[in-house]
């Protein structure tokens, strides 16, 4: 029988106003009022990629995570540092982008490498580029979760 260290992120050190939901999800709000200056993506867009998110991961059962943001000089050393604290990595897939680098990198964790394997990180990678290419990047990742499901197959 296969084991899991769920949660892999602890509710106690999640900031105020967010939760671990019954899927495993981290999900978060802000106070009444508060104002977000700069919200980087609509709510359209979160509720595309949260639906990606979600059905990859329920049709395939390899958890796929997405990782926006600085990567450091090395992008590859970054994501590669980055991977092992994601939510179950072990059996995960992370997508990994830094946008002012314009790097796109992609790992898969050791009990789903065979599934979620080179090639399959590779075809992600590149349905990503296209949208990323025209400034799309909520396509872009929404592309590259739905081709990498896809090529993973159903469980």
């Amino acid at each position: 029988m296969a084991s899991s260290n769920w949660p892999a992120v602890n509710e106690a050190d999640l900031p105020h106003g967010y939760a671990i939901t019954t899927s495993g999800r981290v999900s978060g709000v802000h106070e009444a009022g508060d104002y977000f200056a700069e919200v980087p993506f609509t709510d359209h867009e979160r509720l595309l990629m949260d639906n990606a998110l979600t059905d990859a991961t329920r049709a395939t059962k390899v958890r796929f995570n997405i990782f926006i943001g600085d990567l450091g000089g090395d992008p590859s050393h970054g994501v590669d540092a980055i991977f092992p604290s994601t939510p179950e990595a072990a059996r995960s897939v992370l997508i990994a982008v830094d946008p002012n680098a314009k790097a796109v990198e992609v790992r898969s964790g050791r009990d789903v490498a065979e599934r979620a394997n080179d090639r399959v990180c590779q075809l992600g990678a590149t349905a990503a580029l296209s949208s990323f290419r025209q400034g799309d990047l909520i396509d872009g990742l929404v592309s590259a979760v739905r081709v990498m499901a896809a090529a993973i197959g159903r469980v």
